[in-house]
């Protein structure tokens, strides 16, 4: 009788094995809940990677491990660090494997949830899942064989049931680029002064400066900087060059035009927010200007015309005066979200 209970026992126990090993099974993890925030718009991306809890612990894990790198040395959070609302603060980074500087600056990371137009300053990617796969592969950066990285996270078992809870699913490079764009898109950053007294949250209120600074971007930038985002997620040429017949690096400084062929593209490149300027300097693709002041007097006096200029900024520059200057740069630092960029769930886990 004994013996008949335990054939029965084993029997069970590999039909429910056989089952978890089904392919489409859905994973048993509960779905990551986004807290959007009241004065947001809803994301509008559909990439076939439903966020769930285990999945953006797992890619929070990735994000700051080196084994992603060739050389076991460089990790995502190299170059994107929380506390810099996830840039580098740097103009062109050499923190890849080879040590070389890159040609772009490093972009910050927060509210990827709402960048469904193209990543990279070009575009060149279109969502955070196959945008994951240049820096890891890239010579100048992680410089990874991805079956070597599947073999060193197999070798962890963390990551062995990692991807197990989050994916029903052993390691593989496609699960790497799908948590890693689940823990990007945890990153929402809304907490900043301004959006406490957008919200009319606990009594904040703006200085006369800066609520004139407000009027200013709005009257000036909204184009541009649109909505609570602060950006349009489209592609400008806002007249730091004029010049684009440099064609080398794979012509990396024709913007857009390099990944559509688009001559109505050349100099574009994507509109990052006005959020976290504190955090995020240098500024521009090339991380050109050091400080907001640059920024705002090139908008200012310095713009540079050419055929593709966008059509929203005035070839002479927007004459801002002293006092003007000193107001939007006001508003802009109403943009900071501190909480964020100190917030303890995006940063490395304390025993990983």
């Amino acid at each position: 009788m004994m013996v008949c209970i335990r054939k029965i026992a084993i029997l069970l126990l590999a039909l429910a094995l056989n089952a978890c090993d089904k392919p489409g099974l859905a994973p048993k993890n509960e779905p990551y809940r986004f807290v959007i925030p009241a004065h947001f718009p809803k994301p509008a991306f559909d990439t076939g990677n439903p966020a769930s809890r285990a999945g953006v612990q797992l890619g929070r894990m990735l994000f700051y491990d080196t084994r992603l790198s060739a050389d076991n040395q460089v990790s995502c959070a190299s170059c994107h660090d929380p506390k810099l609302a996830f840039s580098d603060g740097v103009k062109l980074s050499d923190a890849g494997v080879s040590a070389t500087a890159l040609l772009r600056n490093s972009p910050a990371l927060f509210n990827m949830a709402w960048a469904n137009n193209g990543l990279f300053w070009d575009g060149g990617a279109t969502n955070l899942e196959s945008q994951a796969f240049a820096p890891l592969t890239a010579h100048d950066e992680m410089a990874q064989d991805l079956d070597q990285l599947v073999m060193e996270l197999n070798a962890a078992p963390a990551y062995v049931s990692g991807f197990q809870q989050a994916f029903n699913e052993p390691v593989s490079a496609q699960n790497v680029a799908k948590a890693l764009s689940q823990f990007q898109r945890s990153l929402i950053s809304a907490d900043s002064k301004y959006d406490r007294y957008r919200l009319n949250s606990h009594g904040e209120s703006l200085t006369v400066d800066e609520l004139k600074g407000q009027a200013l971007v709005r009257q000036k930038c909204q184009s541009c900087r649109a909505g609570e985002l602060f950006t349009d997620q489209s592609f400008h040429n806002n007249g730091i060059n004029s010049d684009f017949s440099n064609t080398q690096h794979e012509g990396i400084i024709q913007g857009r035009y390099r990944i559509t062929y688009e001559p109505a593209d050349l100099g574009k490149f994507k509109t990052p927010s006005l959020r976290n300027l504190a955090f995020t300097a240098p500024y521009m693709h090339d991380g050109r200007f050091d400080t907001l002041d640059e920024v705002v007097r090139h908008y200012s006096n310095d713009i540079k015309g050419s055929t593709t200029l966008s059509s929203h900024l005035p070839k002479e520059g927007f004459g801002f005066s002293q006092l003007e200057k000193k107001q939007i740069i006001a508003f802009l630092h109403t943009l900071n979200d501190y909480s964020f960029t100190e917030n303890p769930n995006h940063q490395k886990l304390a025993n990983h």
